[in-house]
C-alpha cells in the first residue's frame, strides 16, 4: 500500500516538472524577465529548483492526490490541487507584493493563476496515472 504513495508523488512530480518547465522556460519566460527585471537571476539556481520540484509534489500528493485516491478520483484531485496551489502560490505572490519594492501586480496575478492551474493539472494527472498503475 505504501508504494502507492511513492507512485502518486512520482507521477505528480513528473507532470509538475514538465508543465512548469514549459511554462517558465518557453511560454512565459519573457513575461517573467520583463516583470522581474534585475531581480531575475541570469541562470536558475538548480539546487533550489530541485528542492522545489521534489518537495512541492509531496504537498500535492498529501493534500490532493491521496484524498482523491481514497475517494473521488481525478476531479477531486484537481479541486484540492488547485486549492493547494492557490494557497501556496498566493503566499509567495502576495508576500512579494507586500514587501518587494516595485513588484509587478500583474505578474503576481498571472503567477497565481498559473500556480493554481499547474497544481490542479499535476494533482489530477498524478491521480489518474497512479490509478492506472494500480490497475496494471
Amino acid at each position: 500500500m505504501k508504494s502507492i504513495y511513492f507512485k502518486a508523488w512520482l507521477a505528480t512530480m513528473v507532470v509538475m516538472l514538465v508543465i512548469d518547465a514549459l511554462w517558465l522556460g518557453v511560454i512565459a519566460r519573457s513575461l517573467y524577465q520583463s516583470g522581474m527585471g534585475d531581480l531575475m537571476a541570469s541562470q536558475p539556481r538548480w539546487a533550489a529548483a530541485a528542492a522545489f520540484y521534489l518537495l512541492y509534489p509531496v504537498g500535492l500528493a498529501i493534500f490532493a492526490v491521496r484524498p482523491a485516491l481514497e475517494a473521488g478520483g481525478a476531479q477531486r484531485a484537481a479541486i484540492l490541487g488547485g486549492l493547494f496551489g492557490l494557497f501556496a502560490y498566493g503566499t509567495y505572490d502576495m508576500t512579494n507584493l507586500a514587501v518587494v519594492e516595485g513588484w509587478p501586480v500583474a505578474l503576481s496575478f498571472i503567477d497565481l493563476a498559473w500556480g493554481t492551474t499547474a497544481s490542479a493539472v499535476s494533482a489530477a494527472a498524478g491521480t489518474a496515472i497512479t490509478q492506472w498503475w494500480q490497475r496494471r
